[in-house]
Parts: C-alpha cells; structure tokens; sequence
C-alpha cells in the first residue's frame, strides 16, 4: 500500500515537472507582455483525425479558471499544418457564436478585424493572443506584433473559444486551464 503511494506521488511529481516550461520555452512576445508567466496547460487540437495545432495558455501568479475574463493571459497557438486567414477568421466567428449573439453590426465588425489581423499560417508558424481585461486583446505572428481589437466583447468571446464553460472543446478547455480531467472549474 506504501510502495503504490510512493509510486503514484512519483508519477505525478513526474508529470508536473515535464509540464513545466523551460524559460526558454517562452514565446518572446508572451515574455515581454506578461512578465512572470507560466504554462497552465497545453494540448493538441485534431480535427477530423488530423493534428491542426499545439495550443498553450500562458498565466500569470495566482491565476483562478473561474474568471479567465477578468485576468492577464496568452494563448498560443503553433500551427502544425497550413491554413488560410480566412478560415481561421470564420471559424473563429462561428465559435464566438456559440457562447454569445452578436448583433449582425458586431459579428460583422469582429470578422472584419480578424481578417484584417490574421495571416495565412503554415506549419511551424504561431499566432499568440493576449488578453487585455476590459480593454481587447492584441495578436502575434510569430512573436511580430499583429494589430490589437479593442473590444472587451469580442477578447472575452474569443479567449472563450478554448476557456469558456461553453467551449465546443472541453478537454481542450480542462487541459489548458491545468484542471483534473472531470473538474469543470466552473
């Protein structure tokens, strides 16, 4: 019973050391808009059976999944195959959708910024957010600073894509928020 204690702690120990981003690992941009972050979790997104991207949410000290919209993060996303801007920006939309109902004047607005903000992607290529609370949020392609939306709205939407109870990915969601698998953190 001792030695199956031991063990598990071990294996746990284990996994949360390998989790633990080397400082290096840091993406420069996340480096300087968030002094002092961490990874919190990361995760890779297939789609019908094929690896889209590596995704890894970026925190600062005292970070609470409750309440993702109220705090400083990062989102980054490694591309692991190419995709055109376009439908990044419209798929972003449709899940913007499916936590809130923009006016048509909103839903307009927001993909107009998207498509003015993100570039087509090939593998290798990363696109990081950063969530600035009550202000927007502000992109990069590969550490090159994008543009910024400010819209309160739109950033607490599109961070909800992956961080929000309402995700059409909720493994994602617990993965990136560093939860045990089965804890909502609602």
């Amino acid at each position: 019973m001792l030695a199956r204690r031991i063990a598990c702690t071990l294996v746990a120990w284990a996994a949360t050391v390998s989790a633990q981003p080397e400082r290096s690992a840091l993406p420069s941009e996340v480096v300087q808009a968030l002094p002092g972050a961490a990874l919190q979790g990361q995760m890779r997104f297939r789609l019908w059976g094929f690896d889209v991207y590596d995704a890894r949410l970026w925190t600062l000290p005292g970070f609470s999944s409750q309440g993702f919209e109220r705090q400083h993060l990062a989102l980054e996303l490694r591309y692991l195959r190419g995709v055109d801007a376009d439908l990044i920006a419209e798929r972003s939309l449709q899940e913007l959708r499916r936590q809130a109902t923009p006016t048509p004047e909103q839903a307009q607005r927001w993909l107009a910024e998207m498509q003015r903000i993100f570039p087509d992607v090939k593998a290798g290529d990363r696109i990081s957010g950063q969530h600035l609370p009550g202000q927007g949020a502000r992109f990069w392609h590969n550490g090159r600073l994008l543009g910024q939306v400010d819209d309160p709205s739109f950033a607490r939407l599109f961070f909800g894509i992956w961080l929000a109870p309402t995700t059409s990915e909720p493994g994602m969601r617990v993965a990136l928020l560093g939860l045990a698998p089965g804890n909502t953190g609602r």
